[in-house]
């Protein structure tokens, strides 16, 4: 076990605060705590088509994506899962101001096996979130088995470049984010897939697309932004919090720290 896993297992879920869930949204949309969005969202479902479907969301947030995996995507129910009971409390908020609270429910979880029955699914998805699970393989293998046949996995997430020691900068990154992240390649991704008998299995790097991205954020929350989240959080975590980003933007850079798109299917009866 490296030890970024070790700091990674060590963090408490719930320790998103008021402040910081606002500065968030500041920087990647209300009700979003990931980049990019209802756009990086489109792109990650280019190609599927879950109308009439229901849905299993890993790590739902705050539930904007929820919300239009239902009215944008067509998807019949959603449940969401999240360790953060706060955070389910902002989506269950959601989803009643948007009429939606009959399609769309928030389950509190802890780590381990899902808590659904066998083939409870038609597509599970998760955005940026299954980074914070280690055991990629076991993970692979409960999703496979609360899909339905012919089911479908859609997922981003968090990957790395390279597979030995983590750099000085990427340990930096951690420190200074507060925890570490399990992750691993998107090429280890996608043979955890097929080992867990996933079929068609597709992998899209994203990291090209975010380190631009995340330059435009840093250069904003250097400038323009500043007064306004120095305004939320105050001068010393405004200072953290941006460096914080600029190491992210180093990381980045160096190839270290790689988004992508996960895509697979559990084979039809």
């Amino acid at each position: 076990m490296t030890q970024a896993a070790k700091i990674g297992q060590a963090s408490e879920p719930g320790e998103y605060d008021e402040g910081m869930l606002a500065l968030l949204q500041l920087i990647w949309g209300d009700g979003f705590l990931s980049p990019g969005g209802a756009d990086e969202l489109a792109r990650l479902f280019e190609g599927c088509d879950i109308r009439g479907c229901e849905v299993l969301d890993v790590g739902c947030g705050l539930g904007a994506i929820d919300e239009l995996l239902i009215t944008r995507y067509g998807a019949t129910s959603v449940v969401g899962i999240d360790v953060d009971p706060a955070l389910l409390e902002g989506l269950r908020a959601r989803v009643e101001r948007a009429g939606l609270a009959g399609r769309i429910r928030g389950v509190k979880v802890e780590p381990g096996r899902l808590p659904f029955a066998d083939a409870s699914f038609d597509v599970v998805f998760s955005k940026d979130s299954l980074v914070q699970i280690p055991g990629k393989p076991a993970l692979f293998a409960d999703i496979l088995r609360v899909l339905r046949p012919g089911g479908r996995f859609i997922a981003s997430d968090w990957l790395r470049g390279g597979t030995g020691t983590y750099s000085a900068e990427m340990m930096e990154y951690f420190r200074l984010e507060g925890i570490a992240y399990n992750m691993v390649t998107l090429e280890e991704s996608a043979a955890a897939l097929r080992n867990a008998g996933f079929v068609e299995v597709d992998i899209r790097d994203r990291h090209t697309w975010y380190l631009e991205l995340a330059k435009r954020e840093l250069a904003a929350m250097e400038g323009s932004l500043k007064p306004t989240i120095n305004d939320r959080i105050g001068w010393a975590r405004t200072e953290h919090f941006i460096a914080n980003w600029r190491q992210l933007v180093l990381v980045l850079a160096r190839g270290e720290l790689r988004p992508g798109h996960l895509k697979a299917a559990k084979a039809p009866p």
